[in-house]
């Protein structure tokens, strides 16, 4: 009893230790990421505040527009305190250890002017891009002058080239790669020696399909007055143990504003995410903080993993070495663990220290029991520890059970054990196609060479059987074709058999429309039952009947409709009931397709997906061969007229469309106008 009574009094206590942690819900924004659809999904928030680091912390006063955050190999932190003209040097817990705003060069005091860069290479010597002076320069740790790079000299500068230096970084043998303001022909390079060698990537010039065709029709004169087709200029740069350079723009709508940049200046960034890194998938395009995401910075992590800073709503968005969206974090505003104008993004450790160049201050984020369970998932699965791996992405999923990532990364570590088929579901359920093929290819051979003898024995005796139903229909003599007999006849032998279904009657209005209604059923089957490689439509357990008929019903009357309007006006002889019947036997070949479709995408991958859409184009291309032949016989037009009338059939059609939407807005507004008036009066009546 008395245990009892110690425990109960101590409880207070390991409650408090128990909540000690920050919860998510205390964090200044919302947790989301992107499913595969591109909706934003509530998840947990993966990063949280920890500490903020501004003018009343250190020694030396406030910062102020600090334009450039870097952190050492050592966890020294370096700022370019732009308005400041100066360097400020930190250790990990941000106590300040070292302030540079002047040196001693060739026997003169010298300083910096606005710098925008800095970088500290592995013998621990500081870069600086001092932006005002148009120089890079080089001191010591101790923040002694070595030397200053100033503008380039090359004959393909030309002479209204500025070099005014912004971001630099250095690869292991000392080779300087610098980002110009305004300079759009990609990032400049220098040698150890300091010697300008040239440009590498350099952004593809992006133009509309309007621009390029007023280019082409306007005078030289007119042209030379048009905005120039430039390319997007790179704002920030960083580079990874292994020599790759990445580079950042801020261009809207592009799918590519991170880059990773190989020696020759080619992107070899992976892209295999349902989303490519980009930032926002959804956005608004007016109203508050409309537009793409500007990406101004990228931090790297560990084992290929990397983070984008969005500057348009203050997003930190992070990704692995594939390209898949890991976590989103971040928000503007002015309390802490938000910005005002993020500039700069940097890794300490686990850590994520972001600079605010609004507001003065650097922000640290530490991750929250879900972020470092995702990034302990992502370390384990590329450095091959499956059963660490699967044991994080399984905590992961406790967590959030929408995250696509953890069953992708199960999957992708049942794979390498073996476990095909545990690997398809998880892949299944992770919406990733590619590798789901991966693992059925595999499945599929020890499937094969497990039951070879029941798959040839069945395939012997499907043959047997086809051919025994050829001989008994052979021999079974038939005077007259039925209803089926002729749509089969029809097929292969259109010329004649539209021929005789329009005028020897033996086209049935029935069976036309039995075969418009059997084409919708199977299409409802296709969607439910077609292989998940090859279906577009994963929630096969909700296919409304209703919907999948209206999509093949309706545009098949529209048609009818369409051409009996057009062509009661062009002399063609067909009446509707003959367009209708002749429309729906030409449906025959995309009907007959369906059912080998359904069992051809379960049994290939995605590499053998060229045979399945083979048969489904031979089915498709078919079926307008006998519309064509069908239109011709029915009208008794000539080719080319048929031709004609078949694209102003179209037309037509897309010309009732509009008046149908025309005519339901305009019926939505009227009604909505006299439910207005309803409530109005009813109003005023209540008040009299």
């Amino acid at each position: 009893m008395k245990r009892f009574v110690k425990a109960w009094r101590l409880f207070p206590l390991i409650a408090l230790l128990a909540f000690a942690s920050v919860p998510a819900s205390a964090a200044p924004y919302d947790g989301y990421n992107y499913s595969w659809r591109g909706e934003a999904e509530p998840a947990p928030v993966p990063y949280l505040p920890g500490k903020q680091i501004g003018g009343d912390l250190l020694p030396s006063g406030p910062f102020s527009s600090p334009e450039d955050l870097f952190i050492a190999p050592d966890n020294r932190i370096y700022v370019a305190d732009t308005g400041n003209n100066r360097i400020v040097r930190m250790d990990e817990d941000a106590e300040e250890t070292l302030v540079i705003d002047s040196f001693v060069n060739n026997g003169k005091e010298d300083a910096f002017a606005s710098p925008q860069g800095v970088f500290v290479d592995k013998n621990g010597r500081l870069f600086v891009a001092d932006t005002g002076n148009k120089r890079i320069v080089e001191l010591t740790e101790d923040g002694e002058f070595v030397r200053a790079i100033g503008a380039p000299e090359s004959d393909v500068l030309g002479d209204s080239f500025v070099y005014e230096p912004i971001k630099l970084v250095l690869d292991s043998a000392g080779r300087m790669y610098v980002v110009g303001k305004g300079v759009f022909n990609g990032i400049m390079q220098f040698d150890s020696g300091g010697s300008f060698t040239g440009f590498m990537g350099v952004n593809n010039v992006r133009y509309s399909a309007a621009d390029l065709f007023w280019k082409r029709v306007m005078t030289r004169e007119q042209r030379s007055k048009m905005v120039l087709f430039i390319p997007v200029e790179f704002n920030n740069v960083d580079i990874d143990g292994e020599g790759f350079v990445y580079a950042t723009t801020n261009e809207a709508f592009s799918n590519a504003p991170v880059k990773r940049l190989n020696p020759s200046g080619t992107d070899v960034l992976k892209r295999t995410g349902y989303h490519p890194p980009k930032g926002d998938v959804v956005f608004r395009l007016n109203g508050t903080r409309p537009g793409t995401s500007a990406i101004v910075s990228v931090a790297l992590d560990r084992n290929g993993i990397y983070s984008i800073l969005d500057h348009t709503r203050g997003r930190i968005f992070t990704y692995d070495r594939e390209g898949k969206l890991m976590y989103v974090y971040g928000l503007l505003g002015e309390q802490l663990g938000t910005f005002k104008t993020p500039a700069d993004i940097d890794m300490l450790g686990d850590k994520m220290v972001v600079l605010d160049k609004g507001l003065n201050r650097l922000v640290m984020f530490e991750p929250t029991r879900y972020g470092q369970v995702i990034r302990d998932a992502v370390f384990y699965n590329d450095t091959g520890e499956e059963e660490k791996s699967v044991a994080k992405w399984r905590e992961a999923l406790r967590l959030n059970s929408n995250l696509e990532i953890a069953y992708l990364g199960i999957g992708k570590a049942e794979l390498r054990q073996g476990n095909n088929y545990a690997a398809m579901k998880h892949f299944e359920l992770g919406m990733h196609r590619e590798y789901y093929s991966r693992a059925f290819e595999r499945y599929r051979k020890d499937f094969m060479w497990e039951h070879f003898g029941k798959i040839a024995g069945g395939a012997i005796g499907a043959v047997l059987l086809l051919a025994a139903a050829r001989l008994l229909a052979g021999r079974k003599a038939t005077t007259e074709p039925g209803a089926l007999g002729m749509a089969w006849y029809t097929m292969f032998h259109p010329f004649k058999g539209f021929w005789e279904l329009k005028f020897e009657k033996k086209g049935k209005i029935w069976f036309a429309l039995l075969l418009l209604l059997l084409l919708s059923l199977l299409y409802v089957l296709k969607r439910q039952f077609t292989g998940f490689i090859f279906n577009p439509n994963v929630d096969a357990d909700s296919v409304n009947l209703l919907d999948e008929v209206k999509f093949i019903v309706l545009p098949f009357l529209l048609w009818c409709v369409a051409n009996w309007s057009l062509t009661t006006l062009m002399d063609g002889e067909g009446k509707f009931k003959e367009i209708v019947t002749a429309a729906a036997y030409a449906l025959l070949p995309v009907i007959l397709m369906q059912i080998p479709l359904i069992l051809l995408s379960n049994v290939i991958t995605l590499q053998e997906g060229s045979f399945y859409r083979l048969l489904e184009s031979a089915g498709f291309a078919w079926f307008f061969a006998l519309l064509f032949v069908g239109m011709l016989t029915v009208h008794q037009y000539t080719v080319g007229k048929t031709i004609a009338t078949m694209l102003l059939t179209l037309l037509v059609m897309g010309i009732v469309i509009f008046l149908g939407l025309l005519f339901f807005s305009l019926a939505q507004q009227m009604l909505s106008f006299l439910a207005t008036i309803y409530k109005e009066a009813m109003f005023r009546i209540g008040e009299g």
